[in-house]
């Protein structure tokens, strides 16, 4: 299975995307340890193993647990790159922006702090992105005879985005909410075909179980999250991941469609390049065919007779 974000993630990645990414997967002891290392990163870069295993009420060897459960070899490490962290990313606008919203932020200060969080997001999902992992889906998507797209809820939205782009480039696609169809469809899948789940959290039943039924039906099977040891890393042959901490009055947040969206546009014109010609006919096409149903941005001109 090729895997995006997990055991090969890529160290390019913030420790604290990284501790996010993979707190379902710890041990209470050591999720105490990561709560400790997000509540203030910049604290613990300073201080001893001692006094973070006390603050966490744990013990000096599950925070070396902890450590290497997030891919480091243990307490020092983690210190230099958490300080790297703050030193390469925190200014003091950076600080305040990045901080959650709170109920007393009036309405610029959320503006600002949503703005930088999707744009932080679509930058550390980029910086992240297991390119050789989306390089093999690209492959899988291109050759694909049918492309089966899942996701519920907020997910359905991008699973959407994702099928009316490859219809437009005439890629046979379909993209499923509903549970009883996602399963049915999946049923008829074979080898040749993809189904892609989408998932923030990955722990979606409906869209795990879907994967699955077409992974058993030999379709290849992708999975795009922000959490690599969730249950659907189990049912994919590949695995992306995005960057989306979800914050208190934004759970389901815009920040983690908009991850979701920068990886899908970079999946399709990655199979639009893979059939260059026939996607620049179909993409011309489509335009053209829509053409009349747009109104004339221009002000009226009787000479011109009415705007179509």
């Amino acid at each position: 299975m090729a895997v995006a974000g997990s055991d090969n993630e890529s160290h390019e990645a913030s420790p604290l995307v990284r501790i996010r990414s993979l707190m379902p997967d710890l041990a209470p002891a050591e999720q105490r340890v990561a709560t400790a290392v997000l509540a203030n990163p910049a604290l613990v870069a300073r201080r001893s193993i001692t006094e973070l295993a006390g603050s966490a009420a744990t013990s000096e060897t599950t925070v070396i647990r902890f450590c290497k459960a997030i891919g480091l070899r243990g307490y020092p490490e983690l210190r230099i790159a958490l300080a790297a962290d703050a030193a390469r990313a925190e200014t003091r606008d950076d600080r305040r922006l990045g901080a959650d919203i709170t109920p007393t932020d009036d309405l610029a200060e959320v503006v600002g702090k949503v703005a930088f969080a999707d744009a932080r997001a679509v930058e550390q999902t980029a910086r992240q992105l297991d390119v050789a992992t989306l390089r093999d889906v690209v492959a899988a998507v291109a050759a694909a005879g049918r492309v089966d797209i899942y996701g519920v809820g907020a997910n359905a939205l991008v699973a959407a985005d994702l099928q009316q782009k490859l219809h437009r480039i005439g890629r046979v696609s379909f993209a499923w909410s509903d549970t009883h169809i996602m399963l049915t469809s999946a049923a008829v899948l074979t080898a040749g075909d993809v189904a892609i789940g989408l998932s923030h959290t990955g722990a979606t039943a409906d869209t795990v179980e879907a994967l699955r039924v077409a992974r058993r039906h030999g379709a290849t099977t992708v999975a795009l999250t922000s959490f690599p040891r969730s249950p659907i890393r189990e049912v994919s042959d590949h695995l992306l991941t995005t960057v989306a901490p979800e914050t208190t009055f934004r759970s389901g947040a815009t920040a983690s469609r908009i991850a979701q969206l920068t990886v899908i546009d970079c999946l399709f014109v990655g199979v639009a390049q893979r059939h260059l010609d026939s996607a620049r006919k179909a993409l011309k096409a489509t335009y053209e065919a829509v053409g009349d149903h747009r109104l004339d941005p221009r002000p009226a001109d009787p000479a011109r007779g009415p705007a179509r």
